[in-house]
């Protein structure tokens, strides 16, 4: 309100400014932008001018030593020393139209020393050379002075503009005439295609020989001295030209030897418009070839550094305005601003006021509750966390969740942060070594999940205090191992007695299915652990939201309730499909015989498997179109197979960081062939013959008994089928499972699918 009312008393004075500072905007900007566009321009042009050299000294310099190399052939020798011969000049005609064919020249031709043509490549055409004399030309007098010869001008006899390279023809140390080779230098001009600049070559007086323009041919860039002219004329180097000066009208010096010139056109004059590229504004630099006798220059168009400083003066002032507009539009609106600030002023003290509900119950909850950022530094500590890790929230605010967890759990943890980050991840959930601000470490449980708040993805994270469960594991694991050394010690003294009666004993079938039960058993032990982390989560979970409901209902606010109700409904139904793998996995084969779709096989191996693959960080490339291959066999005994091959191959790779497993599909002879493969360290060649051997393992202890593959063989077996395992090149083994395919079903779809 100040503002606009300072700004209504004192309106001349800021108009008269805002047009002042406006002015003195353009006069800069103008200024500046011409110093740009001058330097780019010139850069530009000295480099154009550079190349254009560089092509017409490669031209020149392709014919320069011809002349030199013609007058050591004995041919023209002759004909200079028998001038009188005709067959001699014959021969001498015919080598130099052939050479001047084969070289490109326009002329070449031989003067004896009174500088009367001899012979000459032309000899044929009705302007020949032959018999002219060219003894005024200064290439001959060079010549017949021992000097090598380079010089423009315009043929007499053809009219036509030429360069011209001469040399001495000696003999015996005598000099008896001159060679001289003629070249167009038409090329030289069309070459050039760029229609903002201009290319001029002149000789030491400054006329201009070689021009982009045409109309330029044979003009001055400055006025000629009448004795210069004169002279031109007398040695009929340019013909009857009048040698006349370019209109120039105006010529400004510049700093660094270039000029920049006004040059208008006869056209123009007469038209009286100057909107064309022949006329204008044009940058002048000019190169001298000391060695040549002549001078390069090139003239640039003004006209793009004027469009620029167009632009540039359009674009300030465009700016200029907008600025003014917006403060203008700025002040206007302070009003309904300031009054939007005390609405939302009342606003955040009401949130404020709910967010001291929630922290005092966030505060009293009997889990640690650390809430993370998107980059995953603390933004919240509630006291069970303080108490958990002997720190306070003002010191740990903004510092990274690491900051609490053992060396070897960081990573586990930072990657989940930051990929979720970016993409949707489900909930993660491990043990872990937590770290107090002591140092020291105690073990908990670590439940990371996603949380949005102003359109911003965070991070909450809960802590459990596991140290009594570990204590009561530990005692668990203490007494197992008692009782497997009693059962070692209970296994030798039975072995001797079993001997005797394992000779008499064939093992019989529903023998072997028991002991295909007990294996899969033991498996599940092996994923009861897994499991139980997978439970302990949901349950967390729901106890939270069960607390948050009931809270919810003391202040009657029913939508979160419902909320709350259909998060606990969800993670029951999450809870079933962990367990679900369970019952599956532990009931008895049917022992029939059935077909058996690969689809269904690979989802309930992968149902019993993922818990271990998430948190061992394994990834399995199955094929695809397995909905479609169908085999003969058990489907509970095929799973069990593929568990225990996929188990093995995790086991393998336990070392490795990047864990990976390739399953491939293919067919033979009516079966189908599952190749899985680890890309671990492989098994020695000695032991592959004892791979599916009872007992035999390369497991560390109490990792198995070394029945898994056995039984896993004895089933495939069973089914009419083969298991085998081999070592790949590139590293790693390779089990392959041949089961028959379903000959109900269209094979050959099967195969096709493959």
């Amino acid at each position: 309100m100040i503002l606009a009312r300072y700004f209504l008393t004192y309106r001349p004075l800021i108009v008269l400014a805002l047009v002042c500072g406006f002015i003195l905007l353009l006069i800069q900007v103008t200024s500046l932008s011409r110093h740009q566009g001058m330097g780019s321009l010139q850069q530009k042009t000295k480099a154009d001018m550079n190349r254009y050299m560089l092509s017409l000294q490669q031209t020149l310099d392709r014919y320069k030593d011809l002349p030199r190399l013609l007058s050591t052939h004995s041919e023209l020798i002759n004909t200079l020393l028998y001038d009188g011969s005709n067959d001699a000049q014959m021969r001498a005609n015919l080598y130099l139209e052939q050479v001047n064919d084969v070289i490109g020249a326009s002329d070449t031709y031989l003067m004896n020393e009174e500088g009367l043509t001899v012979s000459a490549s032309n000899w044929s055409k009705d302007a020949s050379f032959v018999g002219r004399d060219f003894a005024f030309r200064p290439y001959f007098q060079d010549a017949i002075q021992g000097r090598p010869g380079r010089y423009f001008a315009l043929g007499t006899t053809s009219k036509k503009r030429g360069y011209f390279f001469s040399y001495p023809v000696e003999h015996r140390g005598k000099i008896i005439g001159a060679v001289v080779v003629k070249i167009d230098l038409n090329e030289i001009e069309t070459d050039w295609n760029d229609v903002s600049t201009d290319l001029i070559v002149s000789d030491e007086d400054g006329v201009i020989f070689i021009s982009t323009r045409k109309d330029w041919k044979f003009h001055t860039l400055t006025p000629l001295l009448e004795t210069d002219t004169q002279r031109i004329y007398q040695s009929m180097r340019y013909g009857d030209y009048p040698l006349t000066s370019l209109n120039i009208i105006k010529r400004e010096q510049r700093d660094d030897g270039s000029q920049l010139i006004t040059l208008v056109d006869a056209d123009t004059l007469r038209n009286g418009a100057l909107d064309d590229l022949k006329s204008g504004e044009f940058l002048l630099q000019s190169t001298p070839v000391e060695d040549a006798g002549y001078t390069v220059s090139i003239l640039a168009s003004m006209k793009p550094v004027h469009k620029q400083v167009l632009n540039a003066v359009m674009l300030a002032a465009f700016v200029y305005i907008a600025l003014v507009l917006l403060v203008m539009v700025v002040t206007s609106r302070r009003r309904i601003v300031k009054e939007r600030t005390r609405f939302k002023l009342r606003e955040i003290q009401t949130l404020e006021r709910n967010e001291s509900r929630i922290r005092d119950i966030i505060d009293n909850t009997q889990a640690g509750l650390i809430t993370l950022d998107k980059e995953g530094r603390v933004e919240s500590f509630n006291h069970m966390a303080e108490k958990l890790f002997g720190y306070s929230e003002e010191d740990v605010k903004h510092q990274y969740f690491s900051l609490f967890l053992s060396q070897a759990d960081r990573s586990v943890c930072w990657q989940h942060i930051t990929r979720a980050a970016l993409s949707e991840l489900p909930d993660l959930f491990i043990e872990a070594s937590g770290q107090r601000q002591d140092g020291s470490g105690f073990p908990i449980e670590v439940t990371i999940g996603k949380m949005h708040r102003e359109d911003t993805k965070r991070f909450i994270v809960t802590i459990h205090d596991i140290t009594q469960r570990k204590e009561y594991e530990l005692a668990l694991q203490n007494s197992q191992a008692e009782l497997e050394s009693r059962v070692r010690e209970r296994t030798i003294d039975l072995t001797y007695a079993n001997e005797k009666i394992r000779e008499e004993m064939d093992l019989h079938k529903n023998t072997q299915n028991e002991l295909i039960q007990t294996a899969k058993l033991a498996v599940l032990g092996q994923m009861s652990a897994g499991i139980n982390h997978e439970l302990n989560q949901p349950l967390t979970a729901i106890r939270a939201y069960a607390d948050n409901a009931r809270q919810f209902l003391k202040m009657n606010r029913l939508e979160p309730v419902a909320t709350n109700l259909s998060e606990i409904s969800q993670l029951t139904e999450r809870m079933a499909k962990i367990i679900h793998p369970l019952k599956e996995f532990a009931r008895k084969t049917s022992g029939h015989t059935e077909s058996v779709s690969m689809q269904s096989v690979k989802e309930g191996a992968m149902s019993i498997m993922y818990g271990r693959l998430g948190r061992e960080k394994v990834s399995i490339n199955w094929p695809k179109n397995l909905e479609s291959c169908y085999v003969l066999g058990d489907i509970v005994r095929i799973e069990q197979v593929m568990v225990n091959l996929i188990s093995n191959a995790m086991q393998a790779m336990e070392t490795q960081e990047n864990k990976k497993i390739d399953i491939l599909l293919s067919s033979q002879e009516a079966k189908l062939i599952l190749q899985v493969r680890d890309y671990g360290p492989g098994i020695p060649e000695k032991e592959l013959e004892r791979v599916f051997e009872p007992f035999y393992t390369t497991k560390k202890a109490g990792q198995g008994l070394g029945l898994g593959l056995s039984i896993s063989y004895r089933i495939i077996d069973s089914l009419g089928g083969q298991l085998s395992v081999s070592n790949h090149p590139e590293g790693g083994a390779v089990f392959t499972l041949s089961l028959p395919a379903d000959s109900a079903r269209d094979f050959s779809q099967q195969l096709t699918s493959l």
